[in-house]
């Protein structure tokens, strides 16, 4: 088996059942985020409810995300046999994934200042109305994660049969199974980042629970904008893990991942007896568990050829497109 080519990787994978599946729950999540969103943000300023509008404001940047996750997969879908797109669409999803990591950061530092200015100056809140609202906001965020959960045990299932498939294509074949990754490797990071967005956002609202109920049983009216403090740092956090994974992928930091000692590895292990080696060597992302590597090997055989070379990478599957440049040492008999 031969490293994959890039056509035929982009006809597997850009677009399969699985996206579908994901793509029809990540719809429907949008449109219940969203309403919910509004009847929080509404029901906060009305009943001047901080915790409350931290919640309404944290579940508006979940939409936003959940929403470009739904818009990523339409496009992969519109777009999958558009050849303009050298490596397909996937990277809409991860640009997406920033830039609402960026609006993040600036609603968590919203958040802060109202929590801040609210614990100063306490306003009368309406507990009873809030409480139910935000108890809504929690029905919603459960229902939403069972239905992204129920894509993403698909999906997980799937990459279990993708894994074992691969495994015996290599036994079969004779390679060794060089990326040893399990079947987590070849989840989908766009369904699971969507699927993290509505579990953190049931946290919020158990949290803004937690404090009207404080306020409106014990009279702990500081515990409200406590509350939002806290809910504001927990949306900070999910901001700057947010900002660090997709600027990753965005600027191309994968020379540190396991795939660029695998490639290594396999060449310098299978070219030993010809004095192969490695001396340039860049490996870029292009798929939710796909790369691109571009490759300069030096050897002594002056016969060794690029496909070669994905002969010996064939079992890194991971790899679905390869540019390899060979130079012959001059100063090798072979080479004469």
């Amino acid at each position: 088996m031969h490293t994959h080519d890039l056509s035929e990787w982009r006809h597997e994978h850009v677009f399969d059942r699985g996206n579908a599946r994901a793509e029809s729950g990540t719809r429907l999540v949008v449109w219940l985020t969203a309403l919910t969103m509004a009847a929080e943000i509404a029901a906060g300023w009305f009943y001047n409810s901080m915790a409350l509008l931290a919640d309404g404001f944290h579940m508006s940047t979940h939409a936003l995300a959940i929403g470009l996750s739904a818009f990523a997969y339409a496009a992969a879908r519109r777009h999958a046999g558009d050849d303009r797109f050298a490596f397909g669409t996937w990277k809409i999803e991860v640009l997406g994934g920033f830039t609402s990591a960026v609006l993040l950061l600036a609603v968590a530092a919203l958040m802060l200042a109202g929590s801040v200015e609210r614990l100063l100056s306490p306003e009368p809140i309406a507990y009873g109305e809030a409480i139910a609202v935000a108890a809504l906001g929690l029905v919603v965020n459960i229902a939403s994660a069972f239905i992204l959960g129920k894509a993403h045990r698909h999906d997980h299932g799937h990459a279990h049969e993708h894994l074992a498939h691969e495994q015996s294509a290599h036994e079969h074949d004779g390679h060794e199974h060089l990326h040893g990754d399990d079947p987590h490797h070849h989840e989908d990071l766009n369904l699971k980042s969507a699927y993290l967005h509505v579990v953190t956002d049931a946290a919020t609202s158990v949290l803004a629970i937690i404090a009207l109920l404080g306020g409106w049983l014990w009279g702990w009216a500081w515990l409200d904008p406590l509350m939002g403090i806290f809910g504001a740092a927990f949306v900070a956090l999910w901001a700057k893990g947010l900002i660090v994974q997709t600027g990753k992928v965005l600027l191309d930091r994968e020379m540190d991942h396991p795939v660029v000692d695998g490639i290594r590895r396999a060449v310098e292990t299978n070219g030993r007896d010809s004095g192969t080696s490695i001396v340039d060597l860049h490996v870029w992302r292009v798929g939710r568990s796909a790369y691109s590597c571009a490759l300069t090997a030096v050897t002594n055989d002056a016969t060794l050829t690029a496909d070669t070379v994905r002969g010996w990478m064939s079992a890194h599957t991971d790899v679905a497109h390869s540019t390899i440049e060979i130079h012959v040492r001059a100063w090798h008999p072979a080479a004469r």
